[in-house]
């Protein structure tokens, strides 16, 4: 058994796991379990829980009440929480099916994967707060980054410089829905949205803008910090993307 320092999980079992050993246990196994089933039910769980207890709140325990069955009987099926949350990231990423007549160029290319992938993160919100600094891919991870790869091997670039625009725009709107759940997340433990948040400081904020001590945010339009994480998300990307530009005309000339 293979064990991955500091996280307990199973690289063996998560593995064979994601990669379709489903070994029926040989005894024991309820009638009506099965670990597409366990795997479906945490998502579920873990969906109810995001804006609440978050990921710490997902327990082998709560998902097993969810489904009607014991505790223990999960683990005839995974490991643990470990290896069940990388059947879930696995679980929740779908890959679209290819189209021979694809007509887009790179930009629009990583624009749908980005807006996908920000999808994906408000339909499940726990998503971008799982550690995949060593993650374990699964079919369907694999199978989008190969069918994502393929789509823009025609800028010429190299494989390397490809996977590195990936990444950080992988990591650009992960930073950003963080953000953004974390202010939903606020407002559902405080009752307080971010408006009356805001609005509760106002009066010490004008006083400090009035002081003279900070003449540039003084002299701030009013509709400065009036952008939402979703205009944030749509700026910064092309943003990115007008950085990604320059290295793509290179590659043609």
């Amino acid at each position: 058994m293979t064990k991955e320092p500091g996280d307990g999980r199973d690289l063996d079992a998560s593995l064979k796991l994601l990669w379709g050993d489903r070994t029926r246990p040989q005894r024991g196994r309820p009638p009506t379990l099965s670990l597409d089933r366990i795997v479906a039910a945490a998502v579920e769980v873990a969906d109810e829980l995001a804006l609440t207890e978050g990921l710490d709140g997902l327990s082998m325990r709560c998902i097993a009440q969810h489904l009607g069955v014991g505790t223990m009987s999960l683990y005839r099926y995974v490991p643990g929480k470990s290896e069940l949350l990388d059947l879930m990231l696995d679980h929740v990423v779908e890959v679209p099916e290819p189209d021979p007549d694809d007509r887009r160029g790179w930009r629009e290319i990583l624009r749908d994967e980005a807006r996908g992938h920000w999808r994906l993160c408000m339909e499940h919100p726990w998503y971008p707060f799982v550690d995949q600094s060593r993650p374990l891919l699964g079919p369907n991870s694999v199978r989008g980054l190969d069918r994502l790869l393929g789509l823009l091997r025609p800028t010429g670039l190299p494989d390397r410089t490809l996977m590195m625009m990936v990444g950080a725009q992988t990591d650009f709107v992960d930073g950003i829905a963080r953000s953004c759940i974390n202010e939903m997340r606020a407002e559902r433990r405080t009752g307080v949205s971010s408006e009356e948040f805001w609005q509760a400081q106002a009066p010490t904020l004008i006083d400090a803008m009035n002081s003279g001590d900070f003449p540039t945010m003084a002299d701030l339009s009013e509709e400065t910090f009036e952008f939402s994480h979703e205009e944030l998300f749509e700026f910064g990307l092309e943003r990115l993307h007008d950085g990604f530009e320059s290295l793509v005309r290179a590659a043609s000339e």
